[in-house]
């Protein structure tokens, strides 16, 4: 679309005498015959109009293809402003009429050859849009002559046809030896030519990340910084995105490349400046910070990332995601520069929230009064988004500063004090990560926090109060009376309050034995007993059985002294942090995902790294301490948040046991840290196998006094045997045969003979081999013999097309039937259909053309490449939102998981992971469609009961019902 409009931009400067308005008036009947008369008019003028109404036409979605052959016969033409409109029309029919597009290769050959530039460079451009196989062998010669065309606009032009005819057919391009030819324009005379062979040979090396093709040296290098200066400014974003691919030799090429790149920082177009940020960024990895001019480059890169804030909201926006990678790399290039994030009233709420973050990032002692003074004048504010943030940034100064710690406080409790509600709750979210972070420093605050207990309504606020009630419950004189009045409501909480209080309250029993016995006996019951969550049952058992056998030890897990939370907890991981360095001014850099999270396709997304720094790894310098924060080689530990189940199960550690014997007995409720809580029955890790659950083991204190065991009914989905642990989480092989073929439905009549004059077609639809099958029978039920049979698809959802002729080599005589096997293709024109896996069929033979409809099992299009890798599959599932979730139920369908998996994959349908909790096993599964559409699923099977549950999770929710119908019918027969 881009390419029609800047097109039919251009010919608009040829000067129609009116308005092009005329031209999209509403259509007559059998407007077509007369568009096809106009074309073939002696009259030039009126051929043009015509054209220009095909091309009006075309533009506003209407099918004009039938007219074809007659617009490619005005290619013949002189004037520019008419081949430029049948060149436009080519590029959109080409594919749909492959045969028909070989009439105007001729013609794209002639045209190479023209005197005016202008006409050679509009052919090869066009020669390079039109994605038709068939003819791109007889586009080879022109090619080459274009690309050491004496016009510098036509060499540019075919630099960039290079990297669309590689598109089309890699090998070819190679053949012909295309590829090298780009690299010697790299030194071409002209800074367009180099600009449009680097972004040609970038984009193919894209798709070919092992391939060498930019063989960046410094004799490269320099061409390309001489080139950078002339370029335009898109020409310049290539270059320079290109020298980001380039690793110095050493510091002195690292700074004599950055010397180059400077002046770029001073461009007017956003996009170069980021692009040269990028570069700057990566190579000050090598200069030594001792080095004036590493002070000088800090210095330089700081004007121009203030003056992207003085863009329109949107680029604004952009800059500030980018400007927040670059603060975590690197706080000194903006620490003096904290007044430009101060919010703006007019600012867009995603700009105000954005410059919150950077602010914090940039919080030190020299600024925090400064700092607090704003951030307590937006906590006034009416948006209530804003509002919330900014209570939270005061908290995290507290957290960040030490010294201002104090005044934090203050300023939170003289909100606390406004009496508004939102505000009050933020506030105590954020005191108890305060009092995480200095304990037994500012609790004198907690009688306030009790006064406004009633008003809490929000989950996390309302955790986050139980949490400092349960952590001081020693201090507070009516913590049993708090605690139990959030037990009245406990199945009504959300998950997060559940667990808080019941951790809550395991605390106060452990702290006040003898008066809480009663209500930690409840708050247990309620949460083994009562809850179905897989969760909060787990930790409740878990509580149970430590009180119940070692008090002591559960006194020492429960009430053991918890880590200082860290400063920042909101930082970018640091190896993630420098693979989106490297992906400054990209998409990558405004998600703050690397390209491989969010790119779907066959293309390789490199992983970029940061160069290794100058000197023995010195680390980068916080702006508020000259210390340097060094930055660990090991992984952070992150404490998972509630969505993370399905993480830890895809990262769960698949190493073998050791042994193979049963597990030790567990001597103490301390080991329990270093148990799978979810890998077997809970028995297993409390002691010996045999022992009954939660029989008398000791505890003879007055803490395990009132504890007998968990009920018998609770106990019984843990009482299986743990076997093998997670050996076989992954190990789909083990017990399970292999898989079956591809499922494939019975022949049912798409055509009955009353309707095809006796003629009778039944069908159904295969995936055999990788390929697409359409198996007919075609009976004869007239009197007549039937000859010249062919068929016909019209688009539809996934451009399923005929790949070869229907092949019927003899007549069908009277009561005579024939099997037909037709295979397919999938690139066809598409359109969507109602329902999605609708197909219109004509067939023809010599009697009359027939039409008829049917559907085909969307499982035909799962390809044999859909078994995701487990941290894409994690990575995905949980970036595909929520609402995209669908969730259906199969009834009767009496099949273990394993089967159901065995079968599944016979379709293509992959089983990633699987797991099983209380006799339910759940199988993570991927499937990828022919158009490259993933779909991620969740089957859920329980022992015993014929009815699965499958959730499936995917970017386009339209397919999920004809997915289901897939999984429905192959696990069925």
């Amino acid at each position: 679309m881009q390419e029609w409009a800047s097109q039919l931009c251009e010919n608009r400067q040829f000067g129609s005498k009116m308005t092009d308005s005329k031209y999209f008036t509403t259509t007559k009947k059998g407007e077509i015959f007369e568009l096809k008369a106009e074309l073939n008019s002696d009259k030039k003028e009126k051929k043009k109009e015509a054209v220009k109404k095909v091309i009006a036409s075309m533009t506003v979605g209407k099918d004009v293809s039938a007219l074809f052959p007659d617009v490619v016969n005005c290619m013949q033409t002189d004037n520019l402003e008419l081949k430029k409109l049948v060149y436009l029309y080519l590029m959109n029919y080409a594919k749909s009429q492959p045969d028909m597009a070989i009439m105007a290769v001729n013609t794209f050959v002639k045209d190479c050859e023209d005197p005016n530039p202008l006409i050679r460079a509009l052919a090869v451009r066009t020669m390079g849009c039109i994605r038709v196989d068939k003819i791109t062998e007889y586009l080879c010669e022109p090619l080459r002559k274009c690309l050491k065309d004496e016009d510098p606009y036509v060499r540019k032009t075919a630099a960039v046809c290079v990297a669309k005819l590689h598109d089309i057919n890699a090998q070819l391009v190679e053949d012909q030896g295309f590829l090298d030819t780009l690299k010697d324009l790299i030194s071409d005379s002209n800074p367009m030519v180099v600009a449009n062979a680097v972004a040609a040979l970038s984009e193919i090396a894209e798709s070919h990340p092992n391939s060498n093709l930019l063989d960046l040296n410094p004799q490269t290098i320099n061409k390309l910084l001489t080139a950078l200066n002339e370029c335009t400014e898109w020409g310049q974003i290539f270059i320079l995105d290109c020298l980001a691919n380039y690793t110095p030799r050493d510091d002195r090429e690292s700074q004599s490349i950055c010397e180059r790149v400077t002046p770029r920082l001073s461009h007017a177009n956003s996009a170069v400046v980021l692009s040269a940020v990028k570069v700057l960024m990566k190579f000050m990895e090598m200069l030594p910070k001792d080095l004036d001019y590493y002070g000088t480059l800090l210095k330089k890169l700081a004007p121009p990332l203030v003056t992207l804030l003085s863009a329109e909201p949107e680029l604004q926006y952009v800059a500030l995601r980018n400007i927040n990678l670059i603060v975590q790399r690197r706080p000194e290039i903006l620490k003096h520069e904290m007044k430009v994030f101060f919010v703006k009233y007019n600012d867009p709420i995603y700009v105000k929230l954005e410059k919150l973050d950077i602010m914090i990032r940039l919080a030190s002692q020299a600024n925090i009064a400064q700092v607090l003074a704003e951030l307590k004048e937006y906590a006034t504010e009416v948006d209530v988004d804003f509002v919330r943030k900014a209570v939270r940034a005061i908290g995290r100064c507290a957290i960040k500063v030490e010294q201002s710690a104090e005044r934090c406080v203050s300023t939170l409790l003289d909100l606390i004090q406004t009496k508004v509600n939102y505000v009050v709750q933020e506030a105590i979210v954020v005191i108890k990560d305060i009092f995480r972070k200095y304990p037994n420093k500012y609790e004198s605050v907690i009688a306030t926090l009790c006064e406004n207990l009633d008003s809490l309504d929000e989950p996390e606020a309302r955790a986050a109060m139980i949490w400092i009630v349960g952590e001081y419950a020693e201090r507070i004189d009516n913590a049993d009376e708090l605690l139990e009045s959030f037990l009245e409501g406990f199945h009504d909480e959300s998950t997060q309050v559940q667990l808080q209080l019941l951790t809550a309250i395991v605390k106060l029993f452990l702290k006040k034995p003898t008066e809480t016995q009663e209500l930690v006996q409840q708050v247990l019951s309620l949460a083994t007993q009562d809850s179905d969550n897989p969760d909060l049952r787990d930790r409740g058992y878990i509580y149970w059985r430590l009180l119940s056998t070692d008090p002591v030890a559960a006194k020492e897990v429960v009430l053991a002294e918890k880590p200082l939370i860290s400063e920042e907890t909101d930082l970018i991981e640091p190896t993630l942090l420098e693979e989106l360095i490297c992906h400054i001014g990209t998409l990558a850099s405004v998600y703050h995902k690397p390209p491989s999270a969010f790119v779907e396709g066959s293309r390789g997304v490199q992983h970029k790294r940061l160069p290794g720094s100058a000197g023995s790894g010195e680390s980068v310098e916080s702006p508020d301490t000259g210390s340097a924060a060094g930055v660990s080689d090991a992984p952070p530990a992150v404490i998972p948040s509630q969505g993370d189940l399905l993480g830890d199960l895809l990262n769960l550690d698949l190493t073998p046991p050791a042994t193979t014997g049963p597990p030790p007995p567990a001597t103490s409720g301390l080991q329990l840290g270093a148990m799978d809580l979810l890998g077997g029955g809970l028995d297993s890790l409390m002691g010996d196998e045999s022992e009954p659950l939660g029989g008398d083991l000791g505890g003879s204190s007055a803490m395990g006094a009132g504890f007998g065991a968990p009920p018998a009914a609770a106990a019984a989905p843990f009482s299986a045997p743990v076997s093998g642990g997670l050996d076989d989480l992954f190990d789909l092989g083990g017990g399970v045969g292999m898989p079956m073929g591809a499922y494939s439905p019975p022949k049912t009549v798409w055509l009955p003979a009353m309707k095809g004059k006796g003629l009778e077609i039944s069908g159904t639809f295969a995936r055999r081999a990788g390929v697409i099958q359409m198996e007919m029978t075609l009976t004869n039920k007239a009197m007549s013999v039937m000859t010249d049979f062919a068929i016909q698809f019209n688009r539809n959802s996934f451009g399923l097309a005929p790949a070869g002729p229907l092949q019927v080599l003899t007549p069908l005589s009277p009561n005579q039937s024939i099997e037909v096997t037709l295979p397919l293709s999938t690139v066809g024109p598409v359109m969507k259909m109602d329902p999605l896996n609708n197909l219109q069929v004509a067939v023809k033979n010599n009697i009359d053309v027939f039409y008829f409809s049917c559907q085909y099992p969307i499982s035909m299009l799962f390809v044999e490449d859909g078994k995701m890798e487990r941290q894409v599959f994690l990575a995905t599932w949980k970036d595909i939102p929520n609402d995209s979730e669908a969730q259906f139920q199969i009834a009767d369908c009496r099949l273990s998981s394993d089967a159901a998996s065995n079968k599944l994959q016979g379709s293509n349908i992959f089983t990633i992971a699987k797991r099983t909790v209380d006799g339910q096993d759940m199988l993570y599964q991927s499937t990828k469609l022919s158009n490259g559409i993933w779909v991620l699923a969740e089957l859920r099977v329980q022992t015993g009961n014929p009815n699965f549950t499958v959730c499936l999770k995917c970017r386009a929710p339209e397919v999920a019902q004809c997915v289901f119908q897939s999984y429905e019918a192959v696990l069925k027969n």
